[in-house]
């Protein structure tokens, strides 16, 4: 049931822009993941906009809450800055998140931008981690640096970022073992990869996307919150939004943490990862 469906049903089939009409909105969008302090913040927004604008019919009010959800999603650059050869793209998040699958499909989708692709299997801590990455990399046709299960993370990204300038590559993909956000140590681990790119490839373009399970609900701005203390963030990949997950706390994260959603993974294919469109986002939400 769509969002305004929910509140035609609240109201019997009619909208009347009264205080039980806001609150049920409000009680909506929190139900929509957005979070208690987005959601009250969006509808003073448009408490605002039905007075100044004199708005009345349902569709006037969903066209001023698309506007006012899209502009807080507005926060900064959705494309990937690729703009040095090598860049470097680092994929962060929790276990299970699709941090490998999004690599693979990130991958291909580069490639088939005519940018030569570089794998670096860092995650050496889960069981077979570098062989799925193989995998991806054989789907994708792009090379891959690995080593043993249990090597150093930062010896295989330091070994991947001197094959990035020998081999002439555009993009650094580089996946990362799944790591709790409240686990301190794991999290350090993250901050020194980061340093080894900052020593290796000091002018490089860099990535730090974290990966966030659209079903994960209001969580995820907590692990965005410390992944971003951690790690620094410019960007989030949205998975799993091919289910029922309404995926509301993206708006969350782009208000709160002010770190956009560069893509959206909608399904298990190689295909199905897409860059971020704010406008169609807003229009499935709403």
């Amino acid at each position: 049931m769509g969002f305004f469906d929910k509140l035609k049903k609240a109201f019997s089939g009619s909208i009347k822009l009264d205080d039980e009409f806001f609150e049920a909105m409000e009680e909506t969008l929190i139900l929509d993941d957005l979070g208690v302090t987005v959601a009250s913040d969006a509808v003073d927004r448009l408490r605002t906009a039905i007075k100044k604008e004199h708005l009345q019919t349902e569709e006037e009010v969903r066209d001023a809450l698309r506007r006012i959800l899209r502009e807080m999603l507005e926060v900064g650059d959705t494309a990937l800055d690729l703009s040095t050869k090598p860049s470097v793209v680092l994929m962060i998040g929790v276990n299970g998140v699709g941090k490998t699958t999004t690599i693979g499909k990130l991958g291909h989708r580069l490639k088939g931008e005519g940018k030569k692709v570089l794998f670096c299997a860092s995650d050496t801590f889960r069981a077979a981690a570098a062989d799925q990455l193989e995998i991806w990399s054989e789907r994708a046709g792009v090379d891959i640096v690995r080593q043993s299960e249990g090597s150093d993370p930062g010896a295989v990204l330091f070994d991947a970022l001197q094959a990035a300038k020998a081999r002439n590559v555009d993009v650094v993909l580089v996946d990362t073992a799944g790591r709790l956000h409240n686990k301190q140590n794991l999290m350090n681990e993250l901050a020194k990869l980061r340093k080894i790119i900052d020593r290796e490839a000091p002018e490089a373009a860099k990535e730090t996307l974290l990966i966030l399970d659209a079903t994960t609900g209001q969580n995820g701005l907590i692990q965005a919150k410390q992944f971003k203390e951690t790690a620094g963030l410019t960007g989030i990949v949205l998975t799993k939004l091919d289910g029922t997950a309404r995926g509301g706390i993206v708006v969350a994260i782009a208000r709160e943490l002010q770190v956009p959603v560069k893509y959206t993974g909608v399904g298990e294919g190689i295909e199905d990862l897409r860059p971020f469109d704010a406008e169609e986002y807003v229009q499935q939400l709403v």
